[in-house]
């Protein structure tokens, strides 16, 4: 699943780069929720993925992980970027908490 928001950004280390999906625009009641009132997503696709942490040993831990898989993260973890007008998440490896 090659994009273009991919080809422009190279995460480093064990950092991933996701899409986040979208946010709900209705609540479970039917209600229309404004933008201040939407939660934060917590699951989204994987575009870019780093070369792996480097251990104290000097050794490289390979990355479990990989572009195109959907996982769900952390709540607040990683960093918000915009890149040719979408939004993007770039976080740890380790805010990552299971793939779907």
């Amino acid at each position: 699943m090659t994009t273009q928001a991919a080809v422009n950004i190279r995460p480093l280390g064990d950092r991933v780069v996701i899409r986040p999906s979208a946010k709900e625009e209705v609540s479970a009641l039917g209600v229309i929720l404004p933008d201040t009132a939407k939660e934060k997503p917590q699951k989204g696709t994987i575009i870019a993925v780093g070369t792996g942490r480097v251990l104290d040993n000097g050794q490289k831990q390979s990355m479990e992980v990989k572009e195109g898989d959907t996982v769900l993260f952390a709540k607040y973890a990683g960093t918000e970027i915009k890149i040719d007008g979408e939004e993007l998440l770039i976080l740890s490896e380790k805010d990552i908490l299971a793939i779907v």
